[in-house]
Parts: C-alpha cells; sequence; structure tokens
C-alpha cells in the first residue's frame, strides 16, 4: 500500500500529470485486422520469398568464400542428408496444392546431388527398361535374335543431361530478363531451378520400370499420370514467378515449361519402347530335289 500512498501524494502535487493503464489494450483489435487485410500478401510471399529472405540467402552465399577451381566449392552442392533428400522427393511425388516446392524444400539449402543421381537412374531405368521390352515383345519369335542396344544409354544420357541442364538455364535467363523488365517478377536462382527440375524427374523411374509391360495402354496411362504430377510441380513453382507479369507472356512461359516435359516423356516413350515391328527375312531352306523352301 506504501506504493499506492507514494502515486496519491504525486498526483496531489502535480494534478495535471497523466496516467497510463498498464491493461489498456489500446490497438490489438486494430492490429488485428491489419492482419487479416495482409493475410493473403502474407501468403504470397511465403511461397516466393521476401526481402528478408533474400538477404538471407545473400548472406548465406557469402559464407560460400572458396573459390571455384578448389574442391571446396563444389562440394558445398552436396552438402545433404538423406533425409533431405528423401524429403524432398516425397515432395516431387506427392505435390500439394498452393504450396512452392522451392520454397517449401528447396531454398534452404539447394544441392545437386538428388538431381544428378536421379537422372543417371533415369538414364539406365530407360535404357535397360527398352531393351527388356524390345526382348519381351519379340520373345518366342524363330527370326528374332536379341542383340542388347548399348547405344540407348548413351542417347538416354545425352537427352536427360541436356534436357535437366538447358532447360532450367533458358527459364533462369529468361526469368532474370523477365525481372528487369517487371518488377514483381521473382527470379529463382540457376541452382534452384536445376535442383527442381532434377526432383520432378524422380516419378520417371518407376514409370519406366513398368513400361516392360507390353501394352501400350498401359503405357499411356502411366505417362499421362507421371507427366500430371510431375508438371503440377513445375507449374505451382514457376506460376507465382511469372503471374505479376503479363497474361499472355506469364500463360506462354507455363505453358512452353509443361510442352517441354511432355516431350520429353512422350519422346522417350516413343523411341525406346514404341519401336516398329522389325521386317526379318524369311529364313530359305534348300530342297533335296534342288528347289528352293522359303519358310512363313
Amino acid at each position: 500500500f506504501a506504493e499506492f500512498d507514494d502515486a496519491a501524494n504525486l498526483l496531489a502535487a502535480n494534478p495535471n500529470a497523466t496516467t497510463i493503464s498498464i491493461d489498456e489494450p489500446a490497438e490489438i483489435p486494430k492490429n488485428k485486422h491489419g492482419r487479416l487485410q495482409q493475410s493473403g500478401r502474407e501468403e504470397d510471399d511465403e511461397l516466393l520469398g521476401t526481402d528478408d529472405s533474400d538477404k538471407t540467402e545473400l548472406l548465406a552465399g557469402q559464407k560460400k568464400s572458396a573459390p571455384f577451381w578448389t574442391f571446396e566449392y563444389y562440394q558445398t552442392f552436396f552438402d545433404v542428408d538423406t533425409y533431405q533428400v528423401l524429403d524432398r522427393i516425397k515432395g516431387s511425388v506427392f505435390p500439394v496444392p498452393g504450396k512452392n516446392f522451392v520454397r517449401l524444400y528447396i531454398r534452404s539449402n539447394p544441392d545437386l546431388y538428388g538431381p544428378f543421381w536421379i537422372c543417371a537412374t533415369l538414364v539406365f531405368a530407360i535404357a535397360v527398361s527398352g531393351n527388356l521390352s524390345n526382348f519381351f515383345i519379340h520373345l518366342g519369335k524363330p527370326t528374332y535374335h536379341y542383340v542388347p542396344e548399348f547405344r540407348k544409354v548413351s542417347i538416354a544420357a545425352t537427352t536427360i543431361y541436356a534436357y535437366a541442364w538447358l532447360v532450367p538455364l533458358a527459364l533462369w535467363g529468361f526469368l532474370m530478363w523477365r525481372n528487369s523488365k517487371v518488377m514483381n517478377i521473382v527470379s529463382y536462382s540457376f541452382l534452384e531451378i536445376v535442383c527442381v527440375y532434377g526432383y520432378s524427374l524422380f516419378i520417371y523411374i518407376p514409370t519406366a520400370i513398368l513400361w516392360i509391360i507390353p501394352q501400350k495402354v498401359v503405357r499411356w496411362v502411366l505417362v499421362m499420370f507421371s507427366l500430371c504430377l510431375s508438371g503440377s510441380v513445375l507449374v505451382m513453382t514457376f506460376w507465382p514467378a511469372v503471374r505479376d507479369d503479363n497474361r499472355r507472356i506469364a500463360l506462354a512461359t507455363v505453358g512452353t515449361i509443361v510442352l517441354l516435359h511432355a516431350l520429353l516423356a512422350v519422346g522417350c516413350l516413343a523411341y525406346f519402347f514404341d519401336v516398329p515391328e522389325p521386317d526379318f527375312p524369311a529364313p530359305i531352306i534348300p530342297a533335296h530335289n534342288g528347289t528352293t523352301v522359303i519358310t512363313k
């Protein structure tokens, strides 16, 4: 009670003094209302990244001060553990609507370990499955002699790795160019785009194995299903980055991304699995009476 007596004495000495109640919730409803109004914009910042996140990435990049000709410089691109790789693979196979793959899985630590081994596994899966599919289709035909086509490995490697590097490079350059034209365009780093494309190809590994089934209907159903999953990852990642651009340019950009992704899947299916039936010549068996007999 001594404190209250002191306060009463101070008020008596200075009647014009103002008092402040610590229990008075002056601005809480207003702040809540402001947060509700800006919830949509905060969600966009969460998807695309804010200035603070960009500054954090810049500071993180400054820590990697090793020269590019040293082993330590490239070691940072493979600095991931098994749990991170598996989590990113799950995110590419089971995309969540409205969630940005870069923001959720990649931006904290983009890597090249997962994309490199996913592409390598996909190359051998397509090449081996293509040879096995050709073998099973012609199995039991007396005129067919199986010969492994090792050139399919080199063709698949050239196609997959060219797609996984050249398309992200072109997309990164396009986003950088549009960023100089439109202020709201968000430009991902080249490493982030490569990482997204690499992990989006994982779904084609089990699909390529199932393409061994010698049924065209089953193969095309599998390729459409895989294309929808992997394509949705790319669309949900890059659409928030270009949607503030001109409407036609934004739609054309996303359409080109999906079209190139579809051409890769359909091209691999058509070249490695839906091969035309070879026309084997019928063997000629000489007869004892001097005539020749052609077997069919």
